[in-house]
């Protein structure tokens, strides 16, 4: 009578439609499961679905291949859109501060690391494919696992007669490797440098204290005599005064508060309210005057501060100075929250959908810029599938651009992995293209990223499980877990003495690069609980995009240059 039960859930060589869907939830959900277990504040995470895919496959559940090929790719190319929609603002942007050396030291370590693996490769014997495993699985890299599998089914096409090993096995066996060598490096660099937590978030800060894309607003009392009766205009000419602006006046011995225009007149013991980042407003205002603690200049009767959220075609892709906001509405623009990042609302920003603007005017003057702006939260939790799909498709099709270079079998392609992550790092810079356009909010995003990687984990363990371990005796396991110590130990030690001792890196952001080299969640969710800070999360995004691209450039070549 439950034939048809057992069926669904009994191991099967020639599963259908209906057995393949349910091998590939059990081995997410118990995954999820599995991945929640902790020990000693160290879990596995997501990565745990791989390790129940291949327990799965090792007994004898199978997938329909033509199923798990389309779930391995398009859970990969969620995977890493969704990556570059929530990096990408950030990512541009820490080119300014320290962005550049943390991706030069963190694409050092890459190279490093496809250094290690081709003298293993040479040296040991062993095949490129299971080299290329060895290194993607040693630093816990899927995306560049993923390239690999497609380089070399791209060679299987042209040349038929070859055969290539499953490079995923040898990922699977140093995958625990690469999660684990983070943590103990974290933990071993942090007692031999003797690391102070407490003075090294001191030193975090008083740099923080420093920087100079910090929007705050500060209040300012007049005492210059030599800027009495003139403009504000005339008084930022004459400073030289460029990234400030005034959002609020307020007269001497009056209690009205209003907006000013470049043209309003300044009276002895004004006090304004200045925006601006930390230096700029503490320079302006030991021109102008002092430090006001006038509290009437803060009072929401006259003129009241709200934020509106960009979400209407009128005003996306339009600049602060084409809306001309003052000059309509006697409203002012002060800051832009775009992704996170805090932007100062200059006249030639231009707005992206999405973008939260904090605007300074009169009620009914805001209530009419919210027709125009938009302000409908609701707008922005329904999915937009046409910006979603649309940046899917030009990804897609980035990746499949064939690169001739010569001597090399097959075209070197981006591929379903960096074609994808780079579209969507320039379509969240930009803003979008055309009716594509780069928001998704944090829940979709987080959603994206984590069923992407479900299904990537959930496929390759599958499919994997089937000859791991038959394939673990035959190559030694023991001995791919030995080399790939080589792989995850040697650049990552380099990375840590280089960055302390050359550099003078916080140890905070190193812990970052350190795990945004490896492209490692579980090393850099450990280390937020370990250090009880989210400082590393910083340079672990401003590293991964570029290091993601760099390790499946490396991984292509070497599988193009190497397989035979």
């Amino acid at each position: 009578m439950f034939d048809w039960f057992k069926t669904l859930f009994s191991p099967n060589n020639a599963p259908d439609i209906t057995q393949s869907l349910i091998v590939l939830l059990i081995a997410i959900s118990v995954g999820f499961f599995v991945g929640r277990i902790r020990i000693r504040n160290v879990s596995l995470g997501v990565s745990a679905v791989m390790f129940v895919g291949l327990f799965l496959g090792h007994y004898g559940y199978r997938m329909d291949d033509s199923i798990l090929v389309f779930v391995r790719d398009f859970g990969l190319i969620l995977f890493v859109y969704g990556i570059g929609i929530q990096v990408g603002p950030s990512f541009f942007s820490s080119f300014k501060k320290d962005g550049l050396l943390f991706n030069i030291l963190a694409i050092g370590t890459v190279l490093l690391g496809g250094i290690i693996t081709y003298f293993l490769y040479f040296i040991a014997k062993i095949d490129i494919e299971n080299a290329v495993g060895l290194m993607s699985g040693s630093v816990t890299n899927t995306p560049g696992l993923g390239a690999a599998k497609s380089t070399l089914q791209e060679i299987q096409n042209k040349f038929p007669t070859k055969v290539f090993s499953d490079p995923t096995i040898a990922y699977a066996i140093t995958y625990p490797l690469g999660v684990l060598g983070i943590i103990v490096t974290i933990i071993f660099s942090k007692s031999v440098f003797k690391i102070d937590l407490m003075k090294e978030s001191f030193s975090l800060q008083s740099k923080k204290n420093d920087e100079t894309s910090l929007i705050i607003h500060e209040k300012c009392r007049i005492t210059n005599n030599e800027l009495i009766g003139k403009s504000i205009y005339q008084i930022f000419k004459e400073l030289g005064i460029q990234n400030i602006i005034i959002s609020r006046l307020k007269n001497s011995g009056s209690k009205v508060v209003y907006s000013p225009s470049l043209d309003s007149k300044i009276h002895h013991k004004d006090v304004l309210m200045v925006v601006g980042n930390q230096k700029d407003v503490s320079h302006f205002i030991s021109l102008v005057g002092k430090v006001s603690t006038d509290l009437f200049i803060e009072s929401e009767e006259d003129v009241v501060s709200k934020n509106i959220l960009v979400t209407k075609k009128s005003a996306t892709h339009k600049t602060l100075a084409e809306l001309d906001l003052h000059n309509k509405f006697d409203l002012k623009v002060t800051r832009v929250i775009r992704s996170g990042l805090e932007l100062l609302a200059q006249p030639s920003l231009e707005l992206y959908y999405g973008d939260k603007l904090l605007i300074v005017g009169n009620k009914e003057a805001i209530s009419e810029v919210e027709k125009i702006i938009g302000n409908s939260e609701k707008s922005l939790l329904e999915p937009d599938f046409l910006s979603l799909f649309g940046g899917l498709i030009i990804g897609i099709i980035i990746g499949s651009i064939p690169i001739f270079i010569p001597l090399l079998p097959v075209p070197l392609k981006l591929g379903f992995a960096a074609g994808p992550l780079i579209t969507a790092l320039f379509i969240s810079r930009y803003g979008g293209i055309g009716v594509i356009h780069s928001y998704i909010n944090n829940g979709a995003v987080h959603f994206m990223k984590d069923l992407g990687i479900c299904l990537f984990f959930a496929a390759v363990g599958i499919h994997a499980g089937a000859a791991f371990y038959e394939n673990f005796i035959k190559f030694n396991g023991w001995l791919w877990i030995y080399y790939g110590c080589y792989i995850t130990f040697i650049p990552l030690i380099i990375l840590v003495v280089v960055s302390r001792l050359v550099f003078k890196l916080n140890f905070y952001q190193l812990v970052g690069i350190m795990s945004g080299a490896y492209t490692d969640p579980a090393a850099l969710a450990f280390s937020t609980k370990y250090l009880d800070s989210d400082i590393p999360n910083q340079s672990y995004a401003t590293v991964y995009p570029l290091v993601t691209i760099s390790r499946i450039f490396i991984a292509q070549l070497l599988i193009l240059l190497f397989a035979s």
